[in-house]
């Protein structure tokens, strides 16, 4: 975050419903809506490769298959695997995208596939057999939703950065990354009172991921934030109000660490220094 300087607003905007959210795109100059198209682009491609909701996804192909044999994968899809490994183990397990099968159970994704008859596993169980070619000792559910979608806005980034453009920002339904010299103010919720916002400074090089039951029916048992570790079911899902938010260089860390931030309460959680991140708990 930075406060030295005063952000001005950006020149074009662009918004597109994406990743379950509207992903918008904001850019400094005037004249880079072809790369605006290839961020947005990118951004569809990991929605197809990632995506719990469509059924051929290759995410769903990992969930059906990698049990049985190797499982070719697009490098996106690897790098995303790969830091959700590395997550889940500095973690020690609080993080685990293999929660898929229990947002399903709840109502919350779709049913592709059967899993009563398996003992399903987790994201430790995803083996590399080389850089692009994944097995899996168990049979996995896995939900790759957030942390893909801090992915996307990272790739974007890099997208728009290789085109040229200088100075802009992506923001995927509370995933945000600014970049260049243009610090953006960053508001939050008050978990209590959604429509009340928290100024805490500007947002500058960096992102900023943010985790909470704003909006949920407060009635409901079910939410999307899971703990895996939970042995008790009235303990699995977190119906906790408070808002969980991550800043970190990049958007996948910041999305995942959000979860160990729900599930741990621990606003120091060691996980977080190895991954220089920081985090921010509002209660409600």
């Amino acid at each position: 975050m930075s406060s030295q300087k005063q952000s001005k607003s950006y020149m074009v905007t662009r918004c597109k419903p994406l990743l379950g959210t509207f992903v918008e795109i904001s850019v400094d100059e005037d004249h880079f809506h072809a790369e605006i198209d290839y961020a947005f682009a990118a951004i569809e491609k990991i929605q197809t490769l990632m995506g719990f909701h469509n059924p051929d996804s290759e995410l769903n192909h990992i969930n059906r298959l990698s049990h049985q044999q190797a499982i070719e994968i697009h490098p996106w899809t690897a790098q995303v695997l790969r830091v959700a490994k590395q997550i889940h183990r500095q973690s020690q397990g609080v993080f685990d995208c293999g929660i898929g099968h229990r947002l399903v159970a709840a109502g919350l994704l779709p049913k592709h596939i059967d899993y009563h008859n398996h003992d399903l596993g987790g994201i430790k169980d995803v083996c590399f057999l080389s850089p692009e070619l994944i097995t899996s000792t168990r049979p996995v559910c896995l939900d790759l939703g957030g942390i893909a979608k801090g992915f996307a806005v990272d790739m974007a980034v890099r997208i728009l950065r290789s085109e040229g453009i200088s100075s802009g920002a992506v923001n995927a339904g509370g995933d945000l990354k600014v970049f260049g010299d243009n610090p953006r103010p960053i508001h939050l919720r008050n978990p209590h009172n959604p429509k009340e916002l928290y100024k805490i400074g500007n947002l500058q090089n960096a992102a900023l991921a943010t985790s909470s039951l704003y909006f949920a029916n407060r009635s409901q048992q079910a939410s999307h934030l899971i703990n895996p570790l939970a042995t008790d079911e009235s303990e699995r899902f977190i119906q906790n109000h408070d808002s969980y938010s991550i800043l970190a260089k990049e958007c996948i860390y910041a999305d995942a660490l959000t979860k160990v931030l729900a599930i741990s309460k621990q606003i120091n959680h060691p996980c977080f220094a190895k991954f220089s991140a920081q985090a921010i708990r509002i209660s409600a």
